[in-house]
C-alpha cells in the first residue's frame, strides 16, 4: 500500500471538529485529507511522501471569503496602489507621489478602496490640494468607500470633465464658484458617478490581466485564503470579462476555489440577462475549483439600497416589487440559487414580501438563497429569512464605515449592526467575508479582528459582549459557515478525513495572540487541494514561483498589496473611548469630511 503524498506534523492543528478540536498531524493524498492524528502518522509515509515539520505552528482550515469581487479585482490588481494597512496619511501620500512618477501616460494612479482615514495617525483624508501637489501631471483617482472619489486636475482632464459636463444621476461632480469641477465626485446616494468615472480609465492588456489575476490570488493565499465566492460586480460582464479566469481554470493555474455569481448589468433588462444566462450555463457547472454558483448580488437595479452612511437611507423605487418578482420567479422556476445585496431593514422587508409571494406560487423548497450585508435587519425579518430557508452573508464593512454609522444613527443602533450573534442563535446559515476590494480591504484578518473585538479599523468600539464572537466562532464563519453559501458543506471548512486539503499555517497563533495582533496575522504556508500555493520564511522554497509582476510600472511591483507588518507592529492608532464622536463639516468641500471628537484634533 502506498503512503500519503504529504504529511504535516508537529503542529497545533485546529480541526473545527467538536469531538477532536486539535491534532498535531495530518496526511494528504489526492488533494484530500486522508487521516488526522499525531506523530504516529509518520509511520505511514513511504519514500515518496513529502514531510513538513510545522515546528509547533498553528494550522487552521483554509479561509473562505463568502463575498468578494475577486474576478474583477484580479483584472485590476496590478494597476492599483493599495493603501490597505498603511499607518499614516504621510506614508500614503509619499506612495502616491512615487507611483505618479513611475506611471507612464496614458495610465492613471488608482487607489481603489481598502482604506479608511481612521487607520491613519492623522485621522483624516487627503485634501485635493495635497493630491494635486504630489501628482501634478499624472491622472490620479482615489476612491473612498461608497461615498466619494478624489480626482486630481490631470485626472479631470483625462476624464474630460469640464464646467459643461452634466452630473450623473444619483451623483454630483462638485464645482467651484465658477462652475468648474474641483475634483471631488460625490455619491448622492449611489456610487454610479464613482464607478462610471473609474470605468473610463485605461485597462490592462489581456496578458497583463492574466498576470494581475495570478498575483492577486497569491496575495489572498498569503493571507490564508483558499476559497471565495465571487459576487459579480458593476462593469463585470459575463462572459466577456471572465475570459482571464476561464483561461487560468483551463490551465489548472487557479490557486483559489472560486464559485461565482452572475450580476446583471443592464437596468430594465435584468430579466433578459438572466434568461439568456440560464440558456448558457447552470449552477454547479465547472469543477470543485471553479464553478457557477447562481445569480446576484444584483438581481434588479431598482432593488439596490446603496449603503453610504454619510447619506440618508434611500427609498427604493415603487416598481421594485414587480421587477424583482419577475426575476426571482424565473430563478425559482429554473432552480437557480440567488443572492441579493440588502443593507437596510426597510429594504429587506420589501424584498421578503416579494420572496414570500414567489414562494407561494413557485415553492423555494430548499432553493439556496441569501442576503448579503443585512446590517440593520430586525429579528422579525431574520425569522422570515429562516422560514424561507435563506442565509445571510456578513462582511466587515462596519469596520471601515462604523464611525459614519455612529454619527448618523447613534452608538446604540450600532451595537447590533449587523446582529451577528442573534443570527447564529436563530440557526440561520451565516458566512463571513469582506466585500473587497472597493470598500473593505481583502485582508480576512481585519474581518476576524472586527468579529472578535467589535472594533473598527480606527479602534472605535462598536459592540458589547452580546454581539462579539469568540475566536473559534469567528473562525467558523470564515470556514465552515461560508461553505454553505456555495453548497460545499462537508467538502471544506474543516480539517477531517475526506475533506479538501485546504489549510493555512499561520505566522502567529490566532487563539493566543493579543486581540489587537489578530489583524497582523499572515499565512507562512498555504495549501489548496493538497498543493502548496504560498510559502514564506522557512517555507518559501516549497512555494511555486510566479512570473514577475507586469507591467513593470505596476504599484504591486513596488508596494505589494496589504501593507505587511503594519498591524502586527502596532502602528494603527487606537480609537478613543469617549462618546463625543461627531461629523466634521468641511466648508471648502461643502460636506462632512470625517468624524471628530474631544480626544483627537483634525
Amino acid at each position: 500500500m502506498n503512503g500519503p503524498a504529504l504529511i504535516l506534523h508537529n503542529g497545533k492543528i485546529t480541526t473545527l471538529d467538536a469531538g477532536r478540536p486539535e491534532v498535531s498531524a495530518i496526511a494528504v493524498t489526492g488533494g484530500r485529507i486522508t487521516a488526522t492524528g499525531g506523530e504516529e502518522l509518520l509511520a505511514t509515509a513511504d519514500g515518496k511522501t513529502i514531510r513538513i515539520d510545522l515546528k509547533g505552528r498553528r494550522v487552521i482550515p483554509g479561509l473562505n471569503d463568502s463575498h468578494i469581487h475577486v474576478i474583477r479585482g484580479g483584472l485590476n490588481f496590478n494597476m492599483e496602489l493599495r493603501w490597505d494597512g498603511v499607518p499614516s496619511l504621510a506614508d500614503a501620500l509619499a506612495m502616491l507621489r512615487e507611483q505618479a512618477r513611475r506611471t507612464p501616460p496614458p495610465q492613471w494612479v488608482r487607489v481603489i478602496g481598502g482604506w479608511t482615514e481612521f487607520q491613519f495617525a492623522e485621522r483624516r483624508m487627503p485634501t485635493l490640494d495635497e493630491i494635486n501637489a504630489v501628482a501634478p501631471d499624472t491622472p490620479v483617482f482615489v476612491l473612498h468607500l461608497y461615498d466619494r472619489a478624489m480626482v486630481n486636475q490631470a485626472g479631470l482632464r483625462a476624464l474630460g470633465y469640464t464646467k459643461d459636463t452634466p452630473d450623473i444621476p444619483g451623483g454630483e461632480i462638485q464645482r467651484d464658484k465658477g462652475g468648474n469641477p474641483t475634483g471631488l465626485l460625490i455619491a448622492k446616494p449611489n456610487a454610479l458617478v464613482l464607478y462610471a468615472s473609474l470605468a473610463k480609465g485605461p485597462k490592462l492588456g489581456f496578458d497583463d490581466q492574466v498576470n494581475s489575476t495570478r498575483h492577486f490570488m497569491r496575495e489572498l493565499n498569503r493571507l490564508g485564503i483558499t476559497s471565495c465566492i465571487d459576487a459579480g460586480g458593476g462593469f463585470q460582464n459575463y462572459p466577456d470579462d471572465y475570459r482571464v479566469i476561464e483561461q487560468l481554470a483551463e490551465r489548472d493555474e487557479l490557486t483559489l476555489r472560486i464559485a461565482y455569481n452572475l450580476f446583471t448589468q443592464r437596468p430594465k433588462e435584468e430579466y433578459d440577462d438572466f434568461a439568456r444566462w440560464i440558456g448558457m450555463t447552470e449552477p454547479g457547472k465547472g469543477s470543485d475549483v471553479y464553478k457557477v454558483n447562481g445569480a446576484g448580488e444584483m438581481l434588479v437595479f431598482s432593488a439596490a439600497d446603496f449603503e453610504d452612511f454619510l447619506e440618508p437611507r434611500p427609498d427604493l423605487q415603487p416598481v421594485m416589487e414587480a421587477e424583482l418578482k419577475r426575476v426571482v420567479g424565473l430563478l425559482a422556476a429554473k432552480r437557480w440559487p440567488f443572492r441579493l445585496h440588502a443593507t437596510y431593514n426597510e429594504s429587506i422587508s420589501r424584498f421578503l414580501d416579494v420572496f414570500e409571494e414567489v414562494d407561494r406560487e413557485v415553492p423555494f423548497q430548499g432553493l439556496r438563497w441569501f442576503f448579503d450585508h443585512a446590517e440593520t435587519i430586525t429579528e422579525q425579518n431574520m425569522e422570515r429569512v429562516r422560514r424561507l430557508g435563506g442565509g445571510i452573508a456578513i462582511q466587515d464593512r462596519m469596520a471601515f464605515q462604523g464611525e459614519y454609522f455612529v454619527a448618523r444613527y447613534g452608538a446604540e443602533a450600532a451595537r447590533r449592526t449587523p446582529p451577528i450573534t442573534r443570527m447564529l442563535d436563530m440557526g440561520i446559515p451565516v458566512g463571513a467575508g469582506t466585500d473587497a476590494t472597493r470598500v473593505s480591504s481583502y485582508n480576512p484578518w481585519i474581518s476576524l479582528y472586527w468579529l472578535v473585538s467589535g472594533r473598527t479599523v480606527g479602534g472605535l468600539p462598536l459592540y458589547d459582549g452580546k454581539n462579539r464572537l469568540d475566536r473559534t466562532a469567528a473562525l467558523r464563519l470564515y470556514t465552515v459557515g461560508s461553505s454553505w453559501f456555495s453548497g460545499d458543506e462537508g467538502k471544506k471548512g474543516g480539517i477531517a478525513a475526506g475533506q479538501f486539503a485546504d489549510l493555512a499555517v499561520l505566522s502567529a497563533d490566532y487563539f493566543t495572540v493579543p486581540e489587537k495582533e489578530i489583524k497582523g496575522i499572515e499565512a507562512v504556508l498555504t495549501i489548496m487541494g493538497g498543493k502548496i500555493v504560498h510559502g514564506s520564511g522557512a517555507f518559501a522554497p516549497l512555494a511555486p514561483s510566479l512570473p514577475p509582476v507586469s507591467p513593470d510600472w505596476s504599484p504591486v511591483a513596488s508596494y505589494g498589496g496589504y501593507r505587511r507588518g503594519s498591524a502586527a507592529a502596532g502602528l494603527h492608532r487606537q480609537g478613543c473611548a469617549c462618546h463625543s464622536h461627531r461629523p466634521v463639516w468641511s466648508p471648502k468641500e461643502g460636506r462632512f469630511w470625517g468624524i471628530g471628537c474631544d480626544c483627537f484634533a483634525f
